[in-house]
This record gives C-alpha cells, structure tokens and sequence, in this order.
C-alpha cells in the first residue's frame, strides 16, 4: 500500500521555483539575475576591502613585514552563503579593476596570475563550507583560502629563482634561503589574512548572516547537507581543471619574467595625487553595485510578476 505525499503549500512551491525542485535532495539552481548579484556584490565589496588595506601602512616587527594580503573573509562569507563559484569570479577581478587598474598600477596580462589563483582559492574554500553554521568548516575554509593561494604564488616564485628569470630577494637579518623566506611569508599570511581577518570574523559573520540575508536575494537560504550552487565536485574533471589553472598561472607568471607586459597601466595615481585619491575607485564601487542593485530589482519584479500571471 503505498502513501501519497500531501499537495505541498504555495509558499513551498514558490521556495522551489527561486532555487530549484524538491524530489529527495534538493537540487539549486540560481536566476542569472542572482548569479550576476552575487558576481557583482563579490567584485565590489572585495575591491572595497583591498582600498582600506591600500590606505592603512603596514607594520613591520624587525626586518618582518606584518602585512596583511587580503580581507579573507569577504569573499568567504559571499561564497559559503550564496555561490562559491560566482563569489570567486567576482572577487580577484574586483582587486583588479578597484584596487589595481583604478589606482594605476595594473601589470597587464601578468594579473591574470592572480586572479586564476584568488579564483581557484576561493572556490575550493566556499566549496569546503557545506554548512554555514559550522565553524569548524568555516575555519578550515579561511586557512584553505590563503594556503592555495599562496603556496601556488610560492611556487611561482620559487620556479623564477630556480630557472634563473630572477634573482633572490634576501632580507637582511634573515636566513638566505628562497625557501625560508617563503615558508615564513607563508606563516605570516596565514596568521594574518587566514586567522584574524579570515577564520575570526568569517566564524562570526557566516552563522549571524545565514538565514536573514538570502531572502534579500530571492534565495532560499541553504539547508546542511543539500547541494551547494556553484561548488567545486571532487572528481578527476575538476582535478584536471585545478591543475590547469594552476600551469596556466604560471604562464603568466613568467610573462613578467621576461618583461612582457602588455596591457600594463601603470600611472600610480596614489603618489601623484596623494591618498584622497583612493575615493575615486570607492564611488566606482557605489555606481556598480548601485546599477547592479537596480537591475536586480527590475529582475525580480519582472519574474514576480510572471509568476503571478
């Protein structure tokens, strides 16, 4: 004798249009309107967060730098809630066109280095997060974050120095070794970027945010456990994937290497005009998300109004 399932209520079955259907295991799917918002919103608050670490001196303990890469948990709290995907496409290119290009001090096709590594980084990281209210796993994405990103800039360096396009960079007061000085940027970037503005505030930021800000988007907010929009799968196409662009970032690595820099824009606005300056990419940044907002807007009442009809 078999049951029938009760005829779910309306409310459920909008829930199942915004992001997929439910038979089993959810399955996600996202409007491009949300994804192009979560891509926007990524560009722009990642770009917002290097500008205050462009206009805030780094300190230094002897002859280390305490320096800090990068806000981790910005594109870390975007991914676990929304995209993983979407939220590391957006964000090496919001460092890219706010902080690099509209400060003047772009290198042309040797960006791409960064950004296939940001990219990569952040996806694996967002894709680690399976439930937004764990912690642990919201830890284990900040540390992953940095460490990808880092050990693949490591090695780029390293092969630089090994194949001879460049000289050894030693600091004095330090051990002359390529290694050492990369194991201990890589200590440092972790400590800084992965532990204190990653894990910390993204422990705190993720759990607080889950469930209240994902409406906002026309988003149903993830459940534990159910597939996540825009993950990595583990799985020998991504393997391959991975290590494409990790070879592919080495490519253009070496460009710079060699002194190929097409594409550079490199003004430096900041020493010309002085620090003020920096209030020209924040207004870039308003106008684009501004724009994106209004657009998503229209989107979504456009796409009420054809469910109503």
């Amino acid at each position: 004798m078999t049951t029938q399932n009760p005829p779910r209520p309306a409310e459920d079955e909008r829930r199942g249009a915004l992001r997929g259907t439910i038979d089993g295991v959810r399955s996600v799917q996202l409007s491009t309107s949300q994804k192009l918002m979560i891509f926007v919103l990524s560009m722009s608050l990642f770009g917002l967060s290097n500008i205050i670490l462009e206009i805030i001196p780094d300190p230094s303990i002897g002859p280390v730098d305490i320096s800090v890469s990068y806000m981790v948990f910005v594109p870390l709290t975007i991914a676990a809630l929304f995209s993983p995907f979407w939220a590391a496409l957006g964000a090496p290119l919001g460092e890219i066109v706010f902080t690099d290009l509209l400060m003047g001090d772009f290198s042309g096709l040797a960006e791409v280095e960064g950004f296939l590594q940001m990219f990569l980084a952040v996806f694996l990281a967002g894709s680690l997060i399976r439930n937004p209210r764990s912690r642990g796993q919201i830890a284990l994405g900040a540390i992953v974050l940095v460490l990808v990103d880092k050990i693949l800039s490591a090695i780029v360096d390293l092969s630089k120095v090994w194949i001879g396009v460049e000289d050894a960079e030693f600091v004095e007061g330090l051990p002359e070794s390529m290694l050492a000085l990369e194991l201990l940027g890589l200590g440092v970037d972790v400590l800084m970027s992965g532990i204190l503005l990653g894990a910390i505030p993204a422990m705190w930021l993720i759990p607080a945010l889950h469930g209240k800000i994902e409406p906002l988007m026309g988003m149903r907010p993830r459940v534990p456990g159910e597939p996540i929009p825009g993950q990595a799968r583990l799985s020998g196409t991504f393997v391959g994937f991975a290590v494409l662009l990790g070879v592919a970032s080495f490519g253009f690595a070496f460009l710079e290497a060699f002194d190929i820099s097409a594409g550079a824009f490199e003004p430096d606005f900041i020493d010309r005009f002085g620090d003020w300056f920096v209030l020209v990419s924040v207004l870039a940044i308003a106008v684009v998300l501004g724009i994106a907002i209004l657009l998503f807007r229209r989107a979504q009442a456009s796409r009420g109004t054809a469910d109503r009809a």
